[in-house]
């Protein structure tokens, strides 16, 4: 049975709210005021919570504030009630969180109606993210045996000839196996993190107030690209085949995500490509989106693959011995979607790969 908090000063609407509400197969609570309804919505944790706007004590508003910012309570549907629904007011209660208006006086009719159309949306959220669970589900079990295994075969091989030999082995041979073990592990931690920023991806797609949190804003991008593009460069070994043209443009994507994308991508294109090839990435602005291009003279993908990216996808795996395009791709793409952005790809094998970033253009404060 759905459980409906019914917060509202005037005692006779409450009365006629819960007994329609009750003659429906809801059990509803009550609360006089706003302060009262706080803490009943806390202990209760309704399905969904109708609220009058104009109150003593503590009004509609700010019990809906209230409310939205505790993890317990930030989810609940929230319908405000009101005489008085002016723009502003409306526009007000939406961007503190409201779902829905319900304009006094209302019918039995209307009342019923958007009940019904809130626990609805509810209902399709919820389905959506178990859809996406059980999807993520199947990703993991797919990918996660073998991905795990290769880096760890490294460090367990290893690790059990240092253990049981270590008397045996020369200094030099020690720290090339130290090496070796080093790589597996950063390997395994970086594998790690995709898995976990993939699971919270596909979760938070399904979740609007989330997603809404996500998108802040980097005002000043280009020197945290030039820091991730050249850290990239360092890691493969190849410092000298970066080339860099960078402009200063804000963009709709925190330092982190926004890091995190750079750093696939470059990465990606070092491991793809040869030694002495440059590796060009490219950050402007055009019109009300912000583009970033990384382009390598590697060995490219066909149109097959690049209509293949996912997670569970690894390219020509027999053939190449790197790991993680599929995911890390898979993780830039669903983040610049997430941000109403978009991610393509265009390349030619054994020519290179260009990938081409849109993410929406921030207003400098």
């Amino acid at each position: 049975m759905k459980k409906i908090l019914v917060i509202d000063d005037e005692e006779w609407l409450r009365e006629m709210v819960h007994l329609a509400l009750q003659q429906k197969g809801f059990e509803v609570v009550e609360a006089e005021n706003g302060e009262r309804g706080i803490e009943i919505a806390r202990k209760e944790l309704p399905d969904l919570i109708l609220c009058d706007v104009n109150m003593q004590k503590v009004d509609g508003y700010h019990t809906l504030s209230s409310l939205r910012n505790e993890p317990a309570t930030a989810s609940i549907p929230f319908i405000l009630m009101t005489g008085l629904a002016d723009h502003a007011g409306m526009r007000h209660g939406m961007e503190l969180g409201a779902d829905d208006y319900l304009p006094k006086p209302f019918t039995i009719e209307a009342l019923y109606a958007a009940v019904d159309v809130r626990l609805k949306k509810v209902t399709a959220v919820r389905q959506e993210a178990e859809r996406k669970l059980a999807d993520l589900r199947e990703n993991i079990s797919l990918m996660l045996p073998h991905e795990l295994r290769t880096p760890l075969n490294g460090i367990l091989a290893y690790g059990e000839i240092l253990s049981s030999d270590s008397a045996t082995l020369q200094p030099q041979e020690i720290a090339e196996m130290g090496q070796v073990i080093y790589h597996s592990a950063k390997r395994l931690e970086h594998l790690v993190e995709n898995f976990l920023i993939f699971a919270q991806l596909e979760l938070l797609g399904s979740d609007p107030q989330k997603l809404q949190a996500l998108r802040k804003e980097t005002a000043s991008p280009a020197s945290l690209v030039e820091q991730q593009a050249r850290a990239q460069a360092e890691r493969a070994n190849r410092p000298n085949d970066i080339r860099l043209d960078l402009k200063d443009v804000p963009v709709q994507m925190s330092d982190e995500y926004l890091g995190k994308v750079v750093g696939e991508l470059v990465q990606n294109a070092f491991k793809f490509s040869q030694p002495g090839t440059i590796v060009d990435v490219e950050l402007s602005g055009a019109g009300e989106h912000v583009v970033l291009v990384v382009t390598d003279r590697g060995r490219g993908l066909s149109p097959e693959q690049i209509t293949k990216i996912g997670a569970y996808m690894q390219f020509d795996r027999k053939m190449h011995e790197q790991q993680g395009l599929g995911l890390g791709l898979t993780i830039c793409k669903r983040l610049v979607e997430l941000h109403g952005g978009t991610l393509s790809i265009q390349s030619e094998v054994g020519r290179g790969t260009t990938v081409t970033v849109k993410l929406p253009r921030a207003s400098r404060q």
